[in-house]
């Protein structure tokens, strides 16, 4: 059974408090040209599911009550957005998502803070980097604060699941896909972006610990010219036989490289950072560019932001290879190496195996629990403490 809510039209029923987002009665129609917030509606469940106790939760296993859907089709454009018992999708077996990948997805956080607040961590980087996916998949863009708006009227109903405590958050996952349903390789006059939810716990089993690497000369995740800089399904799918094979030979992740040089990509699913002293002495944060093989994730940038504030070292964006790396480790100028993004936050790397040999990254014996670098610790920190709201930051949107 569920109770209906319809925002921006100032009626409630089956007991559920009102909203913000429409501060007056509104005539809303129910197909427009872009989403809009004031527009939707809910329908709420009347059995809510149990909590799921904090330390028993695995990343991506566990589901909020309710997802947000808005369905658009070519013709009629977007529909009022709905906010819904979360449940299975009904579509038609000759979807084009299904037969030809044309998907896209997102993924950010809520926060609780130590006044039991609930945060976002910079959603409108999330939005422009799903409406750039969108475009290049040729699916139907959309206005991202309006979008943003949604999510947290989302968060708000289901705000009983996000998890108190450093280390748990609300996981947001927003997916736009094709739902025509004829077989065919064209421009899809159909889709539907949804929006679901996970409580969880740290991304990785062991938490905030150093991983191994297996540098991968064989497979590439994304080649010039590729989608390597849109956050699609098709760019994961790919990379799980790889993963497979490095687990196999004991290591936790692949290190993606590409080139005879093995110019560095990406770490995993992650973006990668290199602490060293390079080629000239200086001492260097490094990261691989925006070449349109790298994924622009929204935690890469704010690295880059922090440590550029600090001013205390040179930071770029370039090209680095694994010889460079190789070379830098035997002459003992590599510091430390790290991961970075949304679901890890920032992950330590303890080595890498590269042309049959393992090489050992340095990790900061001030810090024997996280095995982190220094300045990988301390990115950790600043960022948690945005995310958390114990550092006041314009990345921290409160959702209330």
């Amino acid at each position: 059974m569920t109770s209906l809510l319809r925002l921006g039209g100032g009626l409630v029923r089956g007991g559920q408090r009102g909203t913000l987002l429409g501060a007056r009665m509104l005539h809303v129609s129910s197909r427009v040209d872009d989403i809009r917030a004031a527009a939707l509606q809910k329908t709420l469940t009347t059995a809510p599911k149990a909590l799921v106790a904090k330390e028993k939760l695995v990343f991506g296993h566990t589901f909020s009550d309710h997802m947000l859907t808005v369905e658009w089709t070519a013709k009629g454009g977007w529909e009022a957005p709905q906010i819904k018992e979360y449940g299975p999708l009904s579509l038609d077996p000759s979807c084009s998502v299904f037969h030809y990948a044309f998907e896209c997805f997102e993924g950010l956080k809520a926060y609780r803070d130590a006044q039991g607040k609930v945060r976002l961590f910079r959603p409108d980087k999330n939005m422009e980097r799903m409406n750039h996916s969108v475009e290049r998949l040729h699916l139907p863009q959309f206005d991202g604060e309006q979008v943003i708006e949604c999510i947290k009227e989302l968060v708000r109903t289901d705000e009983r699941w996000v998890p108190e405590g450093r280390g748990y958050s609300l996981y947001i996952r927003p997916t736009v896909i094709a739902t025509e349903n004829t077989l065919g390789v064209h421009r899809a006059n159909s889709a539907l972006l949804y929006v679901i939810t996970s409580p969880c716990g740290p991304y990785f089993p062991t938490g905030f610990k150093a991983v191994s690497l297996y540098c991968d000369e064989t497979n590439v995740r994304a080649w010039p010219g590729g989608v390597g800089n849109r956050k699609m399904g098709a760019n994961y799918a790919a990379s799980v036989g790889p993963q497979v094979e490095a687990e196999k030979k004991g290591y936790q992740q692949v290190l993606w490289t590409i080139g005879e040089d093995s110019e560095l990509m990406e770490v995993g699913t992650m973006n990668l950072f290199v602490h060293w002293r390079n080629e000239a002495g200086e001492e260097e944060l490094v990261t691989p560019p925006l070449d349109g093989t790298i994924l622009p994730g929204v935690t890469r940038d704010s690295v880059l932001e922090l440590a550029r504030g600090w001013g205390e070292f040179k930071v770029s964006e370039r090209k680095i290879n694994m010889k460079q790396i190789a070379r830098a480790s035997d002459e003992g100028r590599l510091l430390e190496i790290f991961g970075a993004g949304t679901a890890c936050v920032v992950t330590p790397v303890n080595r890498i195996h590269f042309k049959g040999r393992d090489y050992v990254v340095p990790l900061d014996p001030a810090h024997p629990e996280s095995q982190a670098g220094p300045v990988a610790g301390r990115i950790y920190k600043a960022l948690m403490d945005i995310q958390y709201g114990d550092v006041p930051s314009k990345w921290s949107v409160l959702v209330d």
